[in-house]
Parts: C-alpha cells; sequence; structure tokens
C-alpha cells in the first residue's frame, strides 16, 4: 500500500482493531505501576510484552535502563533509504489504581462499558502503544520513513532518568520528527495538537508551633495550634476571587477557544452550585495561568481526636506554573510567599519534592501542517484545535532539548472524560480508531509532504 487513499487507511485500521484491542487488553491486565516498589516485576512484564509486541511486525528491539531506572523499549524498524526517521513515543508504566471500591469493574480487567473499555491504562498511556503498533501493523514492510518506537516505563513517576536515557542511546533515537502519543483531543468527534503544558512544583510544607503537644484549656487562648496556623499560611496562598496570590509567577494569553459552561461542569465533576475561582477566561485560567492545589494534609483524624494543641502540621502542595516560567523561579517565588506569611512567628518548613518544566511548542512548519491534514483526514474534516493542557508532561522538555531539530508533535488518544489517573479510567473505541487512522496517515504524510 505505497500510496493509498484516506478510505483505503480507515478499511485497514478497522480490520486490524480486533486484534489490537486483545493485544492491548492484555497490556492492560499486567499491572505496571511504576510508583509501587513491589510490582517492580509487573513493570519488567510489561517491558518484555511491548518488546514482544514490537519484534511480531519486524522490528529490532532492546530492553534498557539508565542508573537503575525502570525499563524502557527501543524498537528499529526500517523505511526507504533516505526517507525521514520518525520516533513514536509512549509510555508502560500506569498510575496506582487507588481504592478498588471507587472502580465500577476491577481496574486491571479491561471492560467495556457505553463504548468505553475501562481499565487502569488503557488510555493513559497503553493506548498510546496500540496505536503506535496499529501504525507498524496498516504498513508492514511498506513504511514509509523510518521509525523508531520509543517506550519508556516510569514515565508516571517522573521519568527522571529519562535524560539519561536520552544521552545513552542519543544516536538510536535521533529523529527528524517525534511523535508523542501521551495527550488528550479537545472533544469527542473533534482531534487535537497540544502546543503547551503546564510546569510543576510539589512541596511538602510543614508549620510547627510547640515542641510538644499541650492540653487545648490550659494553653488555648495564647499558644496558636499548628493547624489553625497552617490553614491561615494556606489561605494567604489565593486572593478573593481565587487566583493565586504567589508573587513572580508568570502568566501569559491561551489560544481564543470556547469552552461552553455545561461543558466544562459536566467534565470537571463539579457540583451544580459551586462558582469557579480565578479570573480571565476559562481556558486561561487552565491552561496558561499557574494554579495551586492542597493535594494531602498530615493531621490527627477527627474521630478519637483528644483536647490537645497540635504542635505541628504539614500540607502538600501542588504548584502548576505557566509555560513560559520555570520551576527555579517558581520555587523561589513559592519558598519567599510561606515564609513572609507564616503567622504568629511560626517556623515553616518548605521540602521540594520534585519539579517539572512547562512547555510551549512553536506548531509550524511541514510536520504540523502533515499533521492537522491528517488529523482532518482521519476525524472526517474536522480541523484539528491548538490546545494547551493544565496537565504537565515534564519529559517533553527533555526531548526538546536533547533533539533541537526535531519537530515534537504532542497528540494523543484521550478525552475529556477519560479519567486517566482515576478510577473507572476509559479509552473511547471510536476516537481510539480515528487515532490510529490519524497516526497512520500522517507517516505518509511525513514522507510524502503535500
Amino acid at each position: 500500500m505505497s500510496r493509498p487513499t484516506v478510505d483505503d487507511v480507515r478499511t485497514t485500521v478497522r480490520e486490524l482493531m480486533p486484534g489490537l484491542r486483545r493485544d492491548l487488553e492484555d497490556l492492560v491486565r499486567i499491572e505496571s505501576v511504576s510508583a509501587d516498589p513491589g510490582r517492580a516485576e509487573e513493570v519488567r512484564r510489561s517491558a518484555e510484552a511491548v518488546a514482544d509486541l514490537f519484534r511480531a511486525e519486524g522490528c529490532s528491539v532492546a530492553i534498557t535502563d539508565a542508573d537503575g531506572g525502570a525499563p524502557a523499549v527501543i524498537a528499529h524498524k526500517a523505511g526507504p533509504q533516505g526517507a525521514p526517521t520518525v520516533l513514536l513515543y509512549a509510555h508502560h508504566d500506569v498510575q496506582p489504581e487507588n481504592d478498588h471500591n471507587e472502580w465500577d469493574s476491577p481496574p486491571f480487567e479491561p471492560t467495556e462499558r457505553d463504548g468505553r473499555l475501562h481499565a487502569r491504562g488503557a488510555a493513559d498511556d497503553k493506548a498510546g502503544i496500540a496505536a503506535h503498533l496499529c501504525a507498524l501493523r496498516v504498513w508492514g514492510d511498506d513504511l514509509p520513513v523510518n521509525l523508531v518506537l520509543f517506550v519508556e516505563g516510569e514515565e508516571e513517576v517522573g521519568s527522571e532518568t529519562l535524560p539519561a536515557l536520552l544521552a545513552q542511546h542519543r544516536d538510536e533515537l535521533e529523529a527528524d520528527v517525534i511523535v508523542i502519543a501521551d495527550s488528550t483531543n479537545w472533544d469527542i468527534g473533534v482531534p487535537a495538537l497540544t502546543t503547551s503544558l503546564r510546569g510543576l512544583v510539589r512541596a511538602d510544607v510543614e508549620v510547627r508551633t510547640l515542641t510538644h503537644a499541650v492540653h487545648s484549656g490550659m494553653w488555648g487562648g495564647l499558644v496558636p495550634d499548628a493547624l489553625i496556623t497552617l490553614s491561615r499560611l494556606i489561605a494567604t496562598l489565593h486572593d478573593d476571587e481565587g487566583n493565586v496570590a504567589v508573587a513572580g509567577l508568570h502568566s501569559g494569553p491561551a489560544a481564543n477557544v470556547d469552552y461552553p459552561e455545561a461543558r466544562l461542569r459536566a467534565e470537571s465533576g463539579a457540583t451544580a452550585a459551586v462558582q469557579w475561582i480565578g479570573s480571565g477566561s476559562s481556558v486561561e485560567r487552565l491552561w496558561t495561568k499557574p494554579a495551586l492545589s492542597i493535594t494531602g494534609l498530615d493531621a490527627p483524624q477527627v474521630d478519637g481526636a483528644s483536647n490537645t494543641l497540635v504542635p505541628s502540621a504539614r500540607a502538600k502542595i501542588s504548584l502548576r506554573i505557566a509555560p513560559g516560567d520555570t520551576p527555579e523561579n517558581a520555587v523561589d517565588c513559592l519558598q519567599r510567599h510561606l515564609v513572609t506569611h507564616v503567622p504568629w512567628g511560626a517556623d515553616v518548613l518548605c521540602t521540594i519534592v520534585d519539579t517539572g518544566q512547562a512547555t510551549s511548542i512553536d506548531a509550524t512548519g511541514p510536520a504540523y501542517d502533515a499533521a492537522r491534514a491528517a488529523f482532518a483526514e482521519a476525524w472526517d474534516g474536522t480541523e484539528p484545535v491548538d490546545m494547551g493542557v493544565g496537565g504537565s508532561i515534564p519529559f517533553i522538555a527533555e526531548f526538546l532539548e536533547a533533539f533541537p531539530a526535531a519537530s515534537v508533535l504532542v497528540t494523543g488518544v484521550e478525552d475529556p472524560d477519560t479519567r486517566a489517573h482515576g478510577a473507572n479510567e476509559g479509552l473511547h473505541l471510536a476516537e481510539f480508531e480515528r487515532a490510529c487512522v490519524a497516526e497512520a496517515l500522517l507517516l505518509h504524510r511525513l514522507a510524502h509532504p503535500a
């Protein structure tokens, strides 16, 4: 199939779907939770399963790691001499499934409901692996490009050893175009290219007011307890509108994209009466302004709590930083704010847990033109949206730095109701099929630009 029509590719993908789905379901059943040391063998087994799938398609395959990190898979398959080289990225590790009672079906047993395949990793990001596998199968031995497939095993824990992997295998991974299949589309039926992502600073903040606990009746009214002190400190992190009040953080404009109120409320899961926080357009608040959340608290439980002044309390802060900002600046601003605003002379300790770079991509040039054309064809004439994402994929900055001459395309198989990282994660099967068609068409268009 050297010069296919869109219908040719669509028909081929549809024929491949049953087998592809079986392979995806087999991958999903492997509990490759990289955050759980007790499932390290499952992560290894996942890498081996991915390697076997690529090997079966005629790829040369190696499983590798760097600095003691999780196993990654690197595969190659040659196309015509002189054709561009395309690197296809995905990750085979998954988030913890957390409380099984919150799932409507077992988290590692793929289950179809209402056109979605539900399981941990069904979308994020084993469907990305499956999309790459589909492109291999569509073209078989008539690949229009030289392919490199890179599937890492620690994206969900921050890709700590990715820079070492990229350095260690630079020559093997070098490509003209890099396709990162780990993002989302704008809506069901509307594809997207992700062109910006927020960065991340996570910090543990501890406040201490006492060297030991004391009786709340004997000392209350004079000595501040740590929970009240921490609560007041947390309250300074936003202004009355709900904007992040940490001075010195960057904000920027967002694309002029309409995000209807009803859709926002439905997709976010917000209750009917809750009010939005912050100012500016909804997409600015979601994509190009900083956001700060408290994602955890260490404090005595309500049940069984005694009449005691709590001497110390901790909170985990998740700060999303806007494209154009840096983790170094955000850390400085956050620490300065905490020290300046902690009340009543309490001791405050800010421990940085991890950071991630924000990303802004100049999505112009032949590779992006090819991607937009392929997406429009796969989605029956619907042009893709250039969108931002409020979440963070810090490793994209690593690729941009390691391969500055490459065009980096951030695509994905997710949609606003995928619920990645949450209970009942689900892959919309019809959208997945379109994404597979788009990737196969993209490979041909990169080899034969209009």
